[in-house]
């Protein structure tokens, strides 16, 4: 390397961005090697997966718009069916997009405290050189890789809001190949099972043009929040230690204990959103039927206990990163939506989707009657 790129390399930046501490495309790169490649299968049986998984997802269409009294707009991009790599990129582009601005504001706030505190001890503020920044980047994308490689092993399929982009509904071939070996269910059943729900979401922010947007807000302007004060970090990590093992043992959700209780306003407020959206489309991917899935109630049992069965390291894992809590979102956020179809039906449930304000509330998730009462008065 010459003295010359040695010393540019070396200079202090002149502004520390938070979307800079993450190497995103590293993160992608070193996941995508740690991550299994899958369960073994022919070429032949990979070739037929995948076609049928694309004509599923395009089959999954027309039962989901009659069952949901939704459509998909003309026009939209046709299904992608991925490998796990595929789907770690993907998240990773994603993650890194919606995560941007929340970064950036965490650490200019950051910036301004350290700054004030030089200021009062009569010290220059440190700067942080390109070559810094740059191998701390590197460290927090291989921490943020190993989470990506393991939940790539974990999804069946996913609608990706793609902040960055254009949103895709995809399938994560591999997994939905180990799953439907390890239920022992109808390959073909099970299929078109999955595909209903992830069409349910891709119907969810296609016709209803509003949410994308709005629940990109709420997630960054969640993260911004949830993230403590530079002064307040050494007492919120020791309190986040200290709980450990009570998450470890499942007393305790990790979600509560990242943070204060006005910032878990603002997180039960996105979870609301979250769980409207699961408990919809697990209802959806039910409600759908056996002229449709003729195994259906079959693979809802199997599938229900295969969620209960998970082994000690993946209930472990599943709390320290508070999946245990989207679980939660599934089952009651179908009990939302069947207690209020009960009282409305599927049209008045549809009110729903007509503005930000008719969301639930987080007490409502709970309440489906509050939500009658106060959206249908």
């Amino acid at each position: 390397m010459s003295e010359d790129v040695t010393r540019a390399a070396d200079e202090p930046l002149d502004e520390v961005r938070g979307s800079a501490l993450v190497d995103w495309d590293f993160a992608a790169a070193a996941a995508s090697r740690l991550a299994p490649a899958g369960p073994r299968a022919s070429r032949a049986e990979i070739a037929g997966l995948v076609a049928d998984l694309r004509s599923a997802a395009a089959r999954a269409v027309d039962p989901v718009a009659r069952t949901a009294r939704l459509s998909t707009p003309p026009g939209t991009p046709d299904a992608l069916v991925v490998d796990r790599a595929g789907w770690i990129r993907a998240n990773s582009a994603s993650m890194g997009a919606m995560l941007a601005p929340v970064l950036d504001e965490v650490v200019a706030k950051k910036r301004v405290a350290d700054r004030a505190r030089a200021e009062r001890a009569g010290r220059e503020l440190p700067e942080l050189g390109a070559t810094s920044q740059s191998i701390s980047a590197k460290v927090t994308g291989t921490e943020v890789a190993g989470l990506l490689s393991w939940i790539s092993t974990k999804v069946l399929g996913q609608y990706d809001l793609a902040p960055q982009g254009t949103p895709a509904l995809m399938f994560v071939a591999p997994n939905i190949l180990a799953a439907e070996r390890e239920l022992e269910v109808d390959p073909g059943d099970f299929r078109l099972w999955v595909a209903v729900h992830e069409e349910t979401h891709r119907v969810q922010f296609t016709a209803v043009p509003w949410l994308r947007e709005h629940l990109i807000e709420r997630v960054r302007g969640m993260g911004a929040r949830v993230m403590p004060e530079p002064e307040e970090l050494g007492q919120r990590m020791a309190e986040i230690v200290s709980a450990l093992p009570g998450v470890i043992r499942g007393e305790q959700d990790i979600t509560q204990v990242v943070a204060t209780p006005e910032q878990r306003e603002k997180l039960a407020e996105v979870t609301a959103i979250m769980s409207l959206l699961e408990g919809h489309a697990d209802v959806v991917m039910d409600e759908v039927g056996p002229e449709v899935i003729p195994t259906v109630a079959d693979i809802r049992r199997r599938f229900t206990e295969r969620r209960k069965g998970a082994g000690n390291v993946d209930k472990v894992l599943r709390r320290l990163l508070g999946m245990e809590a989207k679980m939660r979102q599934y089952k009651d956020g179908a009990a939302f939506v069947r207690g209020v179809v009960d009282q409305v039906g599927v049209d008045g449930f549809n009110r729903v989707w007509t503005a930000p304000e008719t969301l639930p509330r987080p007490t409502e998730i709970a309440d489906p009657q509050a939500w009658v009462a106060r959206v249908h008065g």
